[in-house]
């Protein structure tokens, strides 16, 4: 039959308890003659009862409690030490755990807006894109959409006269690509590029050019110089809006660049 033993701190017997033990274990020892070495004190007197310290075997048991004592003392000790380092570890454990949570909570903390940055840079990207400027910067129109006159081939303007000496810097209005980069004819150095949104933007009369077919060009970018070469009286930026590449297929160009958030 197996015997169980409740479970708890258990302290040592009290001090009257062992010394009863180490009495009786002493006394039993002495039966047999294990005892040989505690020093035999002197007789009692006749009818004198000796004193209980007086003899060896009291000597035997104070100095036994003693040693008990402190191996008690050692081991209430020992285990207080074991006890505080159990708690040290645990809280340098529940510390970890505490500094591993703000890590990954501040690693999320930073992916969300390193995430909504990039959302940001994409949409103020997007925008830019789809914005449009003026081909020259803080110019007006000299010449009209379809003013008429022998000046022109057709009877009448194709496009618009913005007013800008030679040599004054001329910008894409929107982001698209370059199919004609070069000599135009009566448009002298001309730019032609198909836009986003499958439109075309012509730029004539350049003094140079700036760009290259197969080139993708942004909103803004500067594209040449304005100019007085081809079929012009005075230097300026004549600019058409088409619908195709091709000479005939234009459209109002004031419209084309209001319908695009400008003013005229």
């Amino acid at each position: 039959m197996a015997f169980t033993r409740a479970t708890g701190k258990h302290r040592r017997p009290s001090r009257m308890a062992r010394s009863g033990a180490n009495i009786a274990g002493i006394a039993a020892l002495t039966a047999a003659g294990a005892v040989t070495s505690v020093a035999t004190p002197a007789l009692a007197a006749p009818g004198e009862t000796p004193a209980p310290e007086e003899t060896g075997l009291r000597q035997a048991i104070v100095a036994g409690d003693t040693l008990a004592d402190t191996i008690d003392a050692q081991a209430e000790a020992q285990q207080e030490a074991a006890d505080a380092a159990a708690a040290k570890a645990k809280a340098e454990a529940e510390a970890k755990k505490r500094a591993a949570e703000a890590r990954r909570e501040a690693a999320a903390k930073a992916e969300k807006a390193r995430e909504a940055k990039e959302r940001a840079a994409r949409e103020a990207e997007r925008k830019r894109l789809n914005t449009f400027v003026l081909p020259v910067e803080g110019s007006s129109v000299s010449t009209g959409y379809q003013a008429s006159g022998g000046a022109w081939s057709s009877g009448s303007h194709t496009g618009i006269d913005f007013h800008a000496s030679t040599g004054t810097s001329v910008h894409a209005v929107g982001a698209g690509e370059v199919v004609e980069a070069g000599w135009g004819g009566a448009y002298g150095n001309n730019v032609v590029i198909k836009m986003k949104d499958g439109t075309y933007t012509q730029y004539g009369h350049l003094s140079s050019i700036g760009v290259s077919v197969g080139e993708t060009v942004t909103p803004g970018k500067q594209i040449g110089l304005s100019g007085n070469t081809g079929n012009t009286t005075g230097p300026h930026l004549h600019f058409e809006a088409r619908t195709s590449p091709d000479y005939g297929s234009d459209m109002d160009p004031v419209a084309y660049l209001r319908s695009h958030g400008l003013s005229l």
